[in-house]
């Protein structure tokens, strides 16, 4: 019991630094919008900016690659012929493979 005064009588003395360490401690690890919780959030903004970045660039490539089959016919044979393997009556198809 002596020692809960002696708890009590230092809290007492120094009660604006208890205050602010309590204070602290709630800002940041216990609040909703705790520092940890602020620095996940933020990591996660920057993954999905990245990830906004890679579809903007995929979108804008395919958007190329449409307006050039719209305007160009001989596009569309050149796709047919590399992507899909496609080959008139009379010719061989030979497929070379990068292998690193």
């Amino acid at each position: 019991m002596n020692q809960l005064y002696s708890v009590w009588g230092m809290v007492r003395r120094h009660k604006y630094l208890v205050t602010i360490i309590i204070f602290g401690v709630i800002i940041v690890f216990l609040d909703d919008n705790s520092l940890i919780e602020r620095s996940k959030h933020k990591a996660e903004i920057s993954r999905l900016r990245s990830e906004i970045d890679h579809y903007r660039a995929e979108y804008d490539a395919s958007t190329a690659q449409l307006n050039e089959l719209q305007s160009d016919s001989s596009a569309i044979e050149r796709i047919a012929r590399e992507k899909y393997l496609m080959k008139k009556p009379n010719e061989d198809i030979f497929v070379f493979k990068d292998e690193y």
